[in-house]
């Protein structure tokens, strides 16, 4: 979503988000030609402030018709409501422009495994990007639906976040696992097709190299 300052003296400010938008506005939406700052999700506010809006009825909020699927395939409706919509009710809202290296968002397990690595260092609150990196950019990391798709799975799927210091482009795909210290750099692929499984053995280094096939690695 995005903040936004209207002309009306009931809601003078106020959070545009996607799913309400008719599929011929969304483009134009995502332009940042057009909407250069975008919501990071982070809404403070006084517990006083949402108390008495709450009480008194007054806390005005759209309901949106979100359609998903879920694992199973299944075409549901989901009605949700967003908290950054929620703006407009508090008088004298204001939004804060913060540079680009405070939004990490998380919305995918891919996101998570690169926030989860050594990419990054955690001092006293403030996440930021490892100063050991040579290279400005991310890393680009796609993790496959099925086997990575929910945390717990994903979290099942490493004994160790790898080493992602060096590592350019991560794509993984099908049953795949990472034993300890798996070190990635440059661009790794790795791909296990329907039936097969692949185990990273724990301290692997892969530096572009392309993996497919069946690799497994058994107790004894």
């Amino acid at each position: 979503g995005t903040c936004a300052i209207s002309n009306s003296c009931v809601f003078p400010s106020y959070c545009i988000n996607v799913p309400p938008l008719t599929s011929d506005k969304v483009d134009e939406f995502k332009s940042i030609s057009k909407f250069r700052i975008f919501n990071t999700n982070n809404l403070w506010t006084k517990l006083g402030a949402v108390d008495r809006l709450l009480s008194g009825g007054c806390m005005d909020v759209d309901v949106i018709v979100n359609k998903k699927t879920t694992s199973d395939g299944i075409n549901v409706i989901q009605l949700e409501t967003a908290a950054g919509a929620a703006i407009k009710n508090f008088k004298g809202a204001i939004g804060i422009n913060v540079p680009r290296d405070r939004f990490l968002p998380v919305k995918k397990t891919s996101d998570l495994l690169v926030i989860m690595s050594n990419l990054f260092t955690l001092n006293e609150g403030n996440l930021r990007v490892n100063p050991k990196r040579s290279i400005s950019s991310l890393p680009l990391v796609k993790l496959g639906d099925q086997h990575f798709q929910i945390v717990s799975y994903f979290l099942e799927r490493f004994d160790d976040i790898p080493d992602m210091l060096e590592l350019d482009h991560l794509t993984v795909s099908g049953d795949v696992t990472f034993g300890k210290g798996v070190v990635l750099k440059g661009t790794v692929i790795i791909i296990a097709n329907h039936g097969d499984r692949i185990d990273i053995p724990a301290g692997a280094i892969l530096e572009n190299k392309i993996v497919s096939g069946n690799l497994r690695i058994l107790d004894h």
